[in-house]
């Protein structure tokens, strides 16, 4: 390893090209890390200083020729190189644009700094970018026209610095000299000795972080020879990339991977560690080869943004990817991804897959309607597919949602009809979901959603006029209050605000009115002459039914269903009296069990043999009765619990009754609160993971 300091001037000066190897990520500094750099070539300028330390670059010398270009592949560092070269690509053109400014010499900074002045083809260029960049830039040192619909950061940062050196902050000089100040340490490694990929995560880069896709890029292809390597960038790896929308694509392939993980180990890496969980899937996957797994990559790739960007030549499941994305049910994608991957094997037909996902969107639609907190769906769709019987494939998911009556319930009809009618959808995120589809189902023509707005037939004026209380009678204030936003009182209009606060015949009479609304949504109010608690809650009624049809509840026969009810053998029942207990650990228990409970309703209390056990997906804590006191097992490692006040100990590799490395006790009352807060720890570490 060679490390030197010095400035851009001296790394990029000589018969030299840079080269940013396939498996680095895209340019991606945004104009917030531009500013930054700007920031500190004006102060270091203003306030006279001698230099300023901007990072490093690392880099990997080429095998050298007699004669030619040196060549090195960057492994570090090209987010800030490219950066100084897109400022002084602004400093040059500057100069063209203004000849009468004698303090710049562009041909200096073209032929010594951008160019290598006498070389052709691409080794002219000092910098080469990936192929995602690489055009733009030769286009931008070329000075060739770039296509106006080109979206690219090296055009906005390119700009940004134009615009700086035209206001004349300050003077183009003082903006070459001061780049010529900042001070960067040029490292190159020696192939035969340094490892790189060791080396380039440990980096601590002052630039954008790299995002964990951008980690695991690097990871598979570095470590390959030149010829595969080139051959799985062009034909797997940037075919993968251009499946995501170039604006959203770091954060879009990152949630990707997590699901991707998730779908194939059935647990949930967490969001800061997907690259260290994908490294150890690798290495004990069931893929021989880099190009096998990156083959496997693209394929789930394909169907994972089919559903996030809402792409199909199938209309049914374009819209159905659309509901997926207006529900915002990113928990679902690790199932649905091995139900796509299914499909497409021919273990299920497409119409088999259009029923699964709509099953799902009626699942989560169905538990948000009825306010069931969704901070268990991860952890449901992650597991899902055990569930899968393959020669029962769609039965066999009907029948896990029908059996579930824990927090992983599949609400029914009953359930969903009361919520429905009483709840506030109004102020639901998904409101024009909801009416949009009650008005569009099963119509060949259906309505923009967007050319309308929600009308509140009851006005939402908190005086409603002498008409309107009259219509509603002498409990007028209760029965705004309890229904105003409920399904039953809110339409569609293109009339918002002409209907306003009027009465109910004038707004079924007026132009534009419920008389000539041709909406399926106003079918029963056209036939009314009078709107009040009854009428919204047989309307309210109604469109519940519709909303059975359009969300449904999952059908299966008594015989379809006997199979897996008998599968599920019955757990012997244990109660509270099961355990040696007296008044004074009933009460602590009583105490400790309300406040675990309280936690949260997904909190599920099981009274095992030995122990009390509270649990989400697997146990968090458990209790055990003593004579005088309550043991209680929290199942965290003791290396992880935070405990300031010293009350927990350490039964790694101990036997013992419940689940977990952390044991603690409670023998009065009054030690609840401490013990609470270890045992939220351990509660949100299930709920976080």
């Amino acid at each position: 390893m060679d490390a030197r300091k010095g400035n851009i001037y001296e790394i990029l000066n000589g018969n030299k090209q840079f080269l940013i190897p396939v498996y680095q990520r895209y340019y991606s500094w945004d104009i917030e890390q531009c500013k930054r750099l700007w920031n500190d070539i004006v102060e270091m300028q203003k306030k006279g200083k001698m230099g300023h330390f901007v990072g490093s670059i690392v880099n990997i010398a080429e095998q050298a020729m007699p004669t030619g270009v040196q060549k090195y592949m960057i492994i570090d560092g090209q987010q800030r190189m490219t950066t100084l070269s897109l400022l002084l690509l602004a400093l040059r053109d500057y100069a063209i644009k203004n000849p009468d400014d004698t303090t710049i010499n562009s041909r200096r900074i073209d032929n010594m700094l951008l160019k290598n002045e006498y070389e052709s083809g691409d080794e002219r260029y000092k910098l080469l970018l990936t192929e995602t960049d690489r055009n733009t830039l030769i286009c931008l040192v070329d000075e060739k026209n770039i296509s106006d619909d080109t979206h690219s950061k090296l055009l906005d940062n390119y700009n940004f610095f134009a615009n700086k050196i035209d206001s004349k902050e300050l003077k183009p000089a003082e903006v070459y000299e001061s780049i010529g100040k900042l001070q960067i340490v040029n490292i190159t490694l020696d192939r035969s000795v340094d490892d790189a990929q060791a080396i380039f995560e440990s980096l601590n880069s002052t630039g954008k972080e790299l995002s964990e896709s951008d980690l695991i890029r690097n990871y598979v292809l570095m470590g390959l020879e030149p010829i595969e390597q080139t051959y799985v960038y062009e034909h797997l790896w940037r075919p993968m990339e251009l499946l995501f929308v170039y604006e959203t694509q770091a954060s879009a392939m990152d949630r990707f991977f997590r699901d991707y993980l998730t779908m194939k180990m059935t647990r949930i890496p967490k969001q800061n560690r997907v690259y260290e969980e994908f490294k150890l899937y690798h290495l004990n996957c069931e893929f021989g080869s880099i190009r096998e797994l990156c083959q496997d990559l693209l394929i789930y790739a394909k169907y994972y943004t089919d559903m996030t960007f809402k792409r199909s030549n199938n209309p049914v499941l374009k819209s159905l990817y659309e509901d997926i994305n207006d529900l915002r049910m990113e928990v679902s994608y690790p199932f649905l991804l091995k139900v796509h991957h299914d499909c497409e094997e021919g273990i299920i037909s497409e119409d088999e897959l259009e029923q699964i996902i709509r099953l799902c969107i009626s699942y989560v639609f169905r538990r948000s309607i009825c306010d069931i907190p969704t901070n268990s769906l991860n952890k449901t769709f992650a597991t899902l597919k055990n569930e899968i019987k393959s020669e029962d494939y769609v039965n066999s998911i009907k029948a896990f949602f029908i059996m579930r009556n824990d927090y992983k319930e599949f609400p029914d009809d009953d359930k969903f009809t009361m919520a429905f009618v009483t709840r506030d959808i109004y102020n639901m995120r998904s409101r024009n979901f909801i009416l949009s589809h009650l008005e569009n189902y099963g119509k060949k023509a259906p309505i923009i959603i967007e050319n309308y707005t929600i009308e509140h037939i009851m006005p939402q004026n908190s005086n409603l006029n002498l008409e309107w209380q009259q219509m509603l009678g002498a409990e007028w204030r209760e029965i705004q209050k309890i229904y105003l936003h409920t399904i039953g009182n809110l339409t569609l209009t293109a009339y918002n605000s002409e209907m306003s606060d009027r009465s109910f015949m004038v707004k079924m009479d007026m132009e534009g009115g419920f008389k000539e609304s041709a909406l399926r949504l106003n079918s029963y109010i056209v036939k009314l002459t009078e709107w009040n608690e009854q009428r919204i809650k047989e309307r309210a009624v109604l469109l519940a039914d519709k909303a059975k049809q359009i969300w449904a509840y999952p059908d299966l026969t008594d015989a379809e269903l006997a199979p897996y009810q008998m599968a599920e053998k019955p757990a012997e029942r244990y109660s509270l009296e099961t355990y040696d207990t007296n008044i004074f650990t009933k009460t602590l228990f009583e105490v400790l069990d309300r406040r675990i409970q309280n936690l949260s309703p997904n909190v599920k209390r099981e009274f095992k043999k030995l122990y009390v056990a509270y649990k989400l997906d697997t146990n968090f804590v458990d209790v055990v009765f003593q004579k005088q006191r309550l043991r209680i097992s929290v199942n965290m490692k003791f290396s992880e619990v935070n405990d300031p006040q010293g009350i927990c100990h350490d039964i790694t590799g101990l036997g013992r009754w419940g689940n977990g490395d952390v044991e603690l006790f409670m023998e009065h009352t009054s030690e609840v609160d401490q013990i609470m807060e270890i045992v939220k720890q351990s509660y949100k570490f299930q709920v976080d993971d």
